[in-house]
């Protein structure tokens, strides 16, 4: 169900412990070149996470879920238990039927409703056609 995670390496090189700043000190070394190198790769939390979630798709799996839920209180209870939306793709609501005799009865009989409705509850700009498939 979750992705699988992946390693992700540190950026720049790794943080010096005290006793190795100690030495450098001591030594007479200037760190500042490799501390500026490492402050320069450094990102906000924000610019990582607006990537990782947009990776993940988090915004239409959310709005998948929403129209599930809907989708069992608003349709018919006879629809529900033989049909179920599967995804959401521009603007095409893709929902899996049980079997060929439902499927034709709801694109025969049922699309026109079911479609006006999911409409009016989740507007035009969202969904525009559903797409029924035995699955």
């Amino acid at each position: 169900m979750f992705p699988p995670r992946t390693f992700i390496p540190p950026l720049g090189p790794p943080k010096l412990t005290p006793r190795e700043r100690a030495l450098a000190a001591w030594r007479g070394i200037d760190l500042s070149a490799a501390e500026k190198e490492r402050a320069d790769r450094t990102r906000p939390a924000e610019a990582v996470l607006s990537k990782v979630l947009s990776g993940l798709r988090i915004e239409s799996r959310r709005s998948e879920a929403e129209i599930a839920k809907v989708w069992n209180h608003l349709m018919d209870p006879n629809i529900v238990a033989h049909a179920q939306p599967v995804g959401l793709r521009n603007g095409t609501l893709f929902v899996n039927v049980d079997s060929s005799v439902w499927l034709s009865e709801i694109v025969r009989y049922r699309r026109k409703e079911i479609l006006d409705r999911l409409q009016h509850s989740f507007g035009r700009e969202m969904i525009k056609r559903i797409s029924f498939r035995v699955g």
